[in-house]
This record gives C-alpha cells, structure tokens and sequence, in this order.
C-alpha cells in the first residue's frame, strides 16, 4: 500500500500521522476511512509531514474529508504538509480552503484546552 497511517486519540483530539503516498484509490480509501470513524472527535489532525506525494484525487480527498468534518462540526487540521504537498495546495489554492497548521499551533490548542503538553509532543513525534 503507498499509504499508512498512524493513530493516537487523546480524549476528543486524533492525531494521524501520515506515511507514503495519497495517490492510489486504495490509499486515498484507508484515509477517507480511517478519518470518518472518528466522527466522535472534536478535533482531527492529519501530519502530513512525511507524505512524498499528492496527486489530483489526494487533493480532492483532502476537500471532501474537510466538508464531511465541518458537517460534523469537527476540525480538520492539515499538520506541517511536506513541501512537496504544500507546494500542492498552494499550487491549487487550497490553503486559503483547509485549514493548514503548524505542529506549534496543535501544541497552543491542547494548551488552551487543557490537554497534557506531553501527550501532544508524544504524539506529534
């Protein structure tokens, strides 16, 4: 499989941590599964930091997965994208769409809602 895909869920907050590559509709199917099991979550992170490749389909996942969160009223945060898949969305103009963060910017939300910082760190590495 070209994709895969780590889970840690801390209370209403999923961190997944994304390997590979979002091209094939196999991979871009175990994303799109593996991100809607987890309706109960306040709070989704996709750290693409170690995705090498994003094609069209990848691209339109992304989308589709942002309105199925926000119809769900749960945040989708794309997570320090790899350059070549920041070049992508900003290529596509996509980052004025998702919501694209920082691992800092994940680290000051559990802050602020009173997460333990060590998790998050844990987590993110």
């Amino acid at each position: 499989m070209s994709l895969h895909i780590e889970q840690e869920q801390t209370g209403d907050v999923a961190v997944l941590q994304c390997y590979g590559r979002m091209v094939s509709s196999e991979a871009l199917c175990l994303l799109r599964e593996t991100v809607t099991t987890l309706s109960q979550a306040r709070v989704i992170v996709l750290d693409l930091s170690e995705v090498t490749l994003v094609g069209a389909r990848g691209l339109g996942m992304l989308v589709s997965l942002h309105n199925w969160a926000c119809a769900k009223g749960i945040q989708l945060k794309l997570v320090n994208p790899s350059k070549v898949v920041r070049e992508m969305l900003e290529l596509t103009g996509l980052t004025a769409v998702l919501d694209i963060s920082s691992i800092n910017d994940v680290i000051q939300m559990y802050c602020h809602s009173g997460r333990a910082l060590e998790k998050v760190e844990r987590a993110a590495a």
